[in-house]
């Protein structure tokens, strides 16, 4: 089994110091579970190379102004991290003997996704989760702020999917990462279309076309959906679509590693799966699951 997507700091923290003991403690919570192997995935817009770049991309005149406000806001708290700093640890862990791969998460930027890939070509990256947390300025998987869940309200659940599915299939098209990071994220705060079909079929096309692997993640049994991502029915479209996986549980904290590491296995048996997709220098090979019982 694999966790490969982890973070170093929750969303609720701005100074974001760099532990060498951090990592050691993630990898021997991950190994009491049976994972093999942790991608150390920090987000993208927690750098200030990123802010460099992509500062400022909700500033539209399509965006209201509050949105714009609660954006900015957002991103100045968290791109306070230096990247070549947060590639050394993960080096650092490496040449410590830590089963620890050197991986980032990429949220997506409508019509910028180029100018991503050119800024993360210097860097010896292991592995790239691409994801998709807001549409325009509108986070919508921000549970804990007001303004953004009030958007569920205003909008309709059917064209959400529609819009995310459209990312999706943009991040997905441009080949600046190898993974597509809970491929149905959408569903986040429990907003569900009675027929997904249409977008699941969607999500898993962009998958198989683009070469990437698809994430099977822990994390939504965390959330308001009480489900992994993805859903079963999607799984099982990824699955027939012959999409590579990988496992994760999209910690922000220890006691997040490798959360029910056992389950992920269990569901993977049930669709058939018995190898996963591993990754150096952003090279793909094949992982088994392996026993319950591995250690």
């Amino acid at each position: 089994m694999l966790d490969y997507h982890l973070h170093l700091w929750p969303h609720s923290e701005r100074e974001t110091p760099l532990r060498l003991d951090q990592l050691e403690a993630y990898c021997e919570k991950a190994q009491a579970a049976g994972v093999r192997e942790l991608a150390v995935t920090e987000h993208l817009f927690r750098f200030r190379q990123a802010d460099a770049l992509l500062g400022g991309f909700w500033s539209d005149d399509t965006v209201p102004t509050a949105m714009q406000a609660s954006m900015a806001e957002y991103w100045d708290f968290h791109a306070t991290a230096d990247l070549e700093r947060y590639v050394e640890c993960a080096q650092e862990a490496q040449d410590a003997g830590l089963p620890v791969v050197i991986g980032l998460e990429v949220d997506y930027y409508e019509g910028r996704m180029d100018e991503v890939a050119g800024l993360l070509a210097g860097y010896p990256f292991d592995v790239l989760l691409g994801s998709v947390h807001w549409l325009g300025a509108w986070r919508f998987d921000d549970l804990d702020d007001p303004l953004q869940m009030a958007e569920w309200s205003a909008r309709q659940v059917d064209a959400c999917w529609d819009t995310y599915t459209g990312a999706l299939e943009e991040l997905a098209a441009s080949g600046a990462c190898d993974v597509l990071a809970h491929p149905d994220l959408i569903k986040v705060a429990g907003h569900r279309p009675d027929a997904p079909a249409e977008w699941w079929d969607r999500m898993a096309e962009a998958a198989a076309t683009s070469g990437m692997a698809a994430e099977l993640s822990s994390a939504g049994w965390r959330k308001p959906v009480g489900e992994q991502y993805p859903a079963v029915g999607l799984l099982e479209r990824l699955v027939a679509r012959e999409v590579p996986l990988t496992t994760a549980s999209d910690a922000h904290r220890l006691d997040h590693v490798a959360d029910h590491a056992a389950s992920l296995r269990s569901l993977l048996g049930s669709v058939g799966v018995s190898s996963l997709q591993g990754y150096r220098g952003r090279r793909a090979y094949a992982v088994p699951v392996g026993a319950e019982t591995e250690s």
